[in-house]
């Protein structure tokens, strides 16, 4: 079926303004052969692992375009290792997180991950960012933050930019800074996500952007809301939590069954996932964190000091009532698990039945 197509297409080579984030190369090679616009995710990442996956990910796409998200979060501490933090830490924390791991029999993780061996700091984003400005990646995506220098560097190595905003008065610094593309991310997205709905806020930075392209994301699920940002003038949509049921993801079992069951209630805005308001889907670990005898989640890189260890140990050996992963409430629209390419079908036949019913009852008016 023909997709539908913005004057952002024509900008970016790209056959449907569907733009998809995920931390999975077999994703973001997906999204790319359907058409759309991937964005791979590496704020979970090295340096290193950020040059080899990139160079991978070139590879596969050829002369197609992709885009780089880097996470710029302000941050409580500055220390240079996961000691020098875990040494800042309350022994009442590291209480209550070994009371979790002794409640649930979480066995001892074999193997680390980046929670556990990483602890983010200026330093780290930095590199971070250098590995990104210095690879062939089309454009470079700021998140959780919009440094004005990052997006002079891309300017200048002819990067584009995307500029992530929670709020209509971020859009102003995204201008100011020379951002080319705006992604309105509203209250119904996964990850780190701010206090105003995906419909309300993407209004508002429509209209704010003037000539600045703006995508919509947070909650977009199905054709009809694809069609709803259309007509609310954006020129595309910013998917992520789409993909997590895709068989490209490679979701582990038990998260994926958590997944499969959840509608929009059962997301969740917790600190305890990084120490920033973050949507992941409901679990014991969310519940454990909200209960009243439970101590304040501490503040970012800290939360992860605490519990990168336990997080790696939960995800190693799927610990069922415990895993998590952020998302947000368009896991409503994903209950059985598919491809990449059938979700694009189905959003494509979606927005186009939903953009024909448009003109027509318009005709009628």
């Amino acid at each position: 079926m023909p997709g539908f197509r913005t004057p952002i297409c024509d900008r970016l080579g790209i056959a449907t303004p569907i733009f998809g984030f995920s931390h999975s190369p077999d994703v973001v090679a997906a999204i790319s052969d359907c058409g759309g616009y991937p964005i791979f995710g590496v704020a979970r990442e090295t340096p290193e692992h950020i040059e080899r996956e990139i160079a991978a990910i070139r590879a596969r796409l050829g002369s197609r375009p992709f885009a780089v998200d880097v996470m710029y979060p302000k941050l409580a501490g500055e220390e240079p290792d996961l000691p020098s933090a875990r040494a800042k830490i309350s022994d009442q924390h590291k209480a209550f997180v070994d009371g979790i791991r002794a409640k649930y029999n979480v066995p001892p993780a074999t193997r680390p991950n980046f929670f556990s061996s990483e602890i983010r700091n200026s330093a780290l984003i930095r590199a971070q960012t250098e590995a990104v400005l210095a690879s062939d990646a089309d454009a470079i995506a700021t998140a959780v933050g919009l440094p004005p220098e990052v997006v002079a560097a891309a300017k200048t190595r002819g990067k584009a930019t995307f500029a992530l905003v929670g709020s209509v008065r971020h859009v102003a610094a995204a201008k100011r800074a020379g951002a080319d593309f705006l992604v309105a991310q509203g209250y119904d997205a996964g990850g780190h996500t701010g206090p105003i709905g995906t419909f309300t806020l993407s209004a508002q930075v429509i209209d704010a952007a003037g000539d600045i392209p703006v995508l919509v994301a947070g909650g977009v699920g199905s054709g009809r809301q694809i069609a709803a940002s259309l007509a609310m003038g954006a020129q595309g949509v910013w998917l992520g939590t789409a993909w997590l049921a895709a068989r490209e993801n490679h979701t582990p079992p038990k998260l994926l069954e958590r997944l499969l069951r959840a509608g929009a209630e059962d997301t969740v805005l917790t600190r305890a996932h990084s120490g920033k308001s973050c949507r992941v889907v409901r679990s014991a670990w969310t519940d454990e964190w909200a209960a009243p005898a439970a101590p304040d989640a501490l503040p970012m890189p800290y939360q992860h000091a605490l519990t990168g260890e336990l997080l790696a140990a939960i995800e190693e050996h799927q610990v069922e009532a415990l895993v998590y992963e952020a998302a947000g409430q368009s896991v409503a629209w994903f209950g059985e698990q598919t491809t990449v390419a059938e979700i694009f079908e189905r959003l494509t036949a979606e927005t186009n039945a939903a953009l024909d019913r448009l003109r027509e009852r318009v005709a009628r008016l």
